[in-house]
């Protein structure tokens, strides 16, 4: 695992500078923990599990849209990776980042491709809300605090609010008792309004 772990912080986790504040470093080494945390309930091979969320957003480096695809391609073909693991564990990797997308149509394949989708949520109302904000600001920097706030409301009730397409795969993960609390509060406008206004001023600011 040290070998990987040198590689990984050389090579990989450098690359997440070069994305927007809400897939930033911080991102990630908060996906690769929580997906550590999250194995220890599963018979599931630790290295495995670190490489998947390592990689999982490196496919932004193409574009947001089909970024989960493009990082189990990038999978593939990281030829130093094939000293550490077989071809078929690499696919298994390569389907975990390509299954951890909210968005996905399908369930994740593997117990890998259910850690990394659940570590990747990182459902904390602050944190999520702070990461809306921040990737509004990055990929609509043209908006003015109204058309933030608007983009910021319709992402939100897409994706967390009651009937949201987010889906949870873990039951030992706390993020199920975190979205109940953030949907409580995407229910409460005024408060709503007033965590938005804080946190855009902030991100402004910095």
């Amino acid at each position: 695992m040290n070998e990987i772990q040198q590689y990984i912080e050389q090579e990989i986790i450098p690359r997440y500078a070069a994305f927007d504040r809400a897939h930033s470093i911080d991102h990630v080494r908060t996906v690769i923990a929580e997906s550590l945390a999250l194995a220890e309930h599963y018979d599931a091979d630790r290295r495995m599990v670190y490489v998947a969320a390592a990689y999982h957003d490196l496919g932004l480096s193409e574009g947001r849209k089909l970024h989960h695809l493009v990082s189990g391609r990038i999978i593939r073909a990281d030829r130093v990776l094939r000293q550490w693991f077989s071809k078929e564990e690499i696919e298994v990797i390569a389907c975990a980042a390509e299954d951890h997308r909210a968005s996905s149509d399908h369930e994740p394949r593997s117990i890998y491709g259910r850690i990394v989708a659940e570590a990747d949520r990182v459902i904390d109302p602050e944190i999520t809300l702070r990461r809306t904000v921040q990737y509004g600001l990055t990929n609509y920097p043209q908006l003015d605090a109204e058309g933030q706030y608007a983009r910021f409301c319709a992402h939100l009730q897409e994706k967390y609010a009651d009937g949201g397409y987010l889906r949870l795969w873990i039951p030992e993960s706390k993020n199920s008792a975190r979205l109940a609390e953030l949907r409580q509060l995407i229910k409460n406008s005024e408060l709503l309004r007033q965590t938005f206004d804080r946190l855009l001023a902030e991100e402004r600011n910095r």
